[in-house]
């Protein structure tokens, strides 16, 4: 892989030649540098492409339009090679509301062909290609102008061996019968509900918001709408704003006053001083019915069902098993969160394991035992252990 020869594009001319050489290209490798630290909007620094008539960099913070390429990304009869792209495609749908065409993730096919999910790709490359994989610029300013050699050569290192890699993962796949799980996989990445964030996304995921009471709450909803606003405002991170290490302690401490508060030794005398006003106004403004529909999504602290979570965890035994077996990796097959969501709504089940790969790989009598995994259990016998359903609902 030789990084040597590369064309750095940073005027409108240059882009539009790029574009005229390659808007008929077959393939395509992406990635892109961004600058997420200390600011609430994302700030993306770099764009890399190969394709068969060259290698590219892309400086957007110079072009401001990048049209072109946005148009290539969204083509289908481009092929997209990317690695974790998530983040990129991501970033893309942010800054620009486009999506994905057309993607090939080495990562996700990595997952289907023994490999863990996520893998760092330099593991992927050295393994795959037997070639040595330089790194180093992981956490560079990419926003500082101009560029190092140093940089550049990093940043094409992450795009040369994307097309070898799909050769090879392709290869692999097809004589497995998987290319499709894979296409699947990477469809997802192609679904703006898979970018859409819930905007009430952060108290609704919070670990302790299930255990306030309902004043509690409020204000909780309150305060971290309150600091998402002001991050955005400022394009500064939330934690910037308020650090979240003293939301609990504010949110519980709260009721009892500003001198109650002040005598909280682990909340900084200065957000007390400079947002009491504001942390009044929170606990005594009338709730609204936008903010009573949020509350009502919280989920009650449940007590422990230690029946139920011993048969979940079987289930998730099983699918590793089932996983280490077959070389898929479990993180692909039960996504984040899954099992949460099977135990709040057991028909989920079939949503996740009932269609597609999941269902070639593990069939039907699985996604039933999920579906009725309450009406399941645990026998202990001489020579195996098994799983019965003793009543289906």
């Amino acid at each position: 892989m030789d990084s040597t020869h590369f064309t750095l594009i940073e005027t409108p001319e240059s882009l539009d030649n790029f574009w005229q050489i390659n808007k008929n290209a077959e393939w395509m490798g992406f990635d892109t540098e961004f600058m997420g630290e200390k600011r609430f909007l994302t700030s993306l620094c770099l764009l890399q492409v190969s394709t068969r008539m060259g290698t590219y960099i892309i400086d957007p913070l110079a072009l401001r339009n990048i049209d072109p390429l946005l148009e290539m990304i969204q083509d289908p009869s481009i092929l997209k090679i990317t690695h974790a792209g998530e983040n990129d495609y991501r970033l893309l749908y942010g800054h620009f509301g486009i999506l994905p065409r057309n993607i090939f993730d080495t990562q996700i096919a990595a997952g289907f062909l023994h490999y863990k999910y996520p893998l760092a790709f330099k593991r992927l490359v050295e393994t795959e290609l037997r070639t040595p994989l330089k790194k180093g610029y992981t956490v560079t300013d990419w926003e500082v102008r101009p560029f190092k050699p140093q940089q550049l050569e990093y940043a094409v290192y992450d795009i040369l061996p994307l097309h070898p890699l799909w050769e090879l993962l392709q290869d692999k796949l097809q004589r497995l019968g998987r290319s499709d799980w894979v296409r699947e996989e990477c469809e997802v990445l192609e679904k703006e509900s898979y970018y859409a964030k819930d905007p009430h996304h952060e108290v609704l995921n919070n670990q302790m918001v299930r255990s306030l009471n309902r004043s509690e709450q409020l204000f909780m909803l309150r305060l971290l709408e309150w600091r998402s606003r002001e991050a955005e405002r400022k394009n500064h991170s939330r934690e910037m704003v308020l650090a979240s290490k003293y939301i609990g302690y504010i949110v519980k401490g709260v009721k009892g006053g500003k001198e109650a508060l002040l005598d909280n030794r682990r909340v900084p005398v200065k957000i007390i001083h400079d947002h009491w006003a504001r942390f009044q106004e929170f606990s005594r403004r009338e709730i609204t019915p936008e903010e009573k529909a949020v509350l009502q999504r919280i989920q009650k602290e449940e007590v422990e069902d230690v029946r139920e979570e011993l048969l979940i965890e079987m289930l998730y035994l099983i699918v590793k098993h089932h996983c280490l077996a077959n070389g898929v990796s479990v993180h692909l097959a039960f996504p984040r969160n899954a099992l949460r969501k099977i135990q709040e709504d057991p028909a989920y089940a079939r949503t996740l394991f009932g269609q597609g790969w999941r269902k070639s790989l593990f069939g039907e009598k699985f996604t039933l035992w999920l579906e009725q995994f309450r009406h399941l259990s645990i026998h202990l016998e001489p020579d195996q252990i098994a799983l019965r359903l003793d009543k289906l609902s």
